[in-house]
């Protein structure tokens, strides 16, 4: 591995962290093109594949912080994750039999219209108080699995964390306040994550190195991200706003690209 690789991954990760620490998610859907057009990764199912690992790992290292903070609905998250998991195994499967070529252009349109529906306000009636028990599960399970699985599927069929996914299907799901929605998605992110690394890895299709080197620099870029994040919190509308674009510009470039 040369330097210019070396560094073109390091800073790919940073890039990816300070996202993640700006706006709480949405490095996931960075990591692919990061890797294919920056780093030079020639095949996109290894793209897909590393970049599953490195999301898996920081998945569970913000985990623990919003753990700490209880903004964790964890049986909500276990019955969306269980359900994603199977969606994300058979997702992960259904991927790699797809021509590299066609897969980029249907990731490249779905990160357009991640980022359309990200310039929408969703206006919904907050329940932060919700709870998976035997009184709600009649109304809660019905919601939660059908849309666990079909973001699992979306997830492992494209390789990402689905962080922008599972954030509204939960609020759709549940109706959980955007912060418990967050702290509770990372816990089905680590574990679709967990299940499409899986995949890839026994089909030989991860770059270790380059999975250590996505990681470090994440890890720095978080930091960087939470950081920036604090001094810019009061427009956090405007980054979002901003990120948005950017996902939809990203999306628009490998759809045109890949044709």
């Amino acid at each position: 591995m040369d330097t210019a690789t070396i560094l073109a991954t390091l800073v790919s990760g940073g890039v990816i962290g300070l996202i993640l620490g700006l706006v709480g998610g949405g490095g996931s859907i960075l990591a692919v093109p990061l890797l294919i057009y920056v780093v030079g990764i020639g095949s996109p199912h290894a793209a897909i594949g590393t970049a599953a690992v490195a999301v898996t790992v920081n998945a569970l290292a913000s985990l623990i912080g919003h753990a700490r903070a209880e903004r964790v609905k964890w049986r909500c998250a276990g019955v969306f994750a269980v359900s994603g998991m199977i969606g994300a195994a058979l997702g992960a499967e259904l991927g790699k039999t797809f021509d590299g070529k066609r897969l980029l252009i249907l990731f490249g349109l779905l990160m357009i219209g991640i980022g359309l529906s990200m310039l929408r306000k969703r206006r919904t009636a907050e329940a932060p108080d919700v709870r998976l028990t035997r009184d709600s599960a009649a109304m809660l399970l019905p919601r939660l699995v059908p849309i666990g699985l079909a973001v699992g599927l979306a997830a492992g069929f494209f390789g990402i964390g689905g962080g922008f996914l599972i954030v509204p299907g939960l609020i759709l799901a549940t109706a959980m306040p955007l912060p418990f929605a967050i702290g509770t998605s990372l816990v089905v992110v680590s574990a679709l994550g967990l299940t499409t690394a899986t995949s890839y890895t026994l089909s030989g299709l991860v770059d270790w190195p380059l999975t250590v080197l996505l990681v470090t620099g994440g890890g720095g870029g978080t930091i960087a991200g939470i950081a920036l994040g604090k001094l810019l919190g009061t427009r956090k509308g405007l980054l979002e706003r901003g990120f948005a674009a950017v996902v939809i510009a990203i999306g628009a470039y490998i759809t045109t690209s890949s044709i």
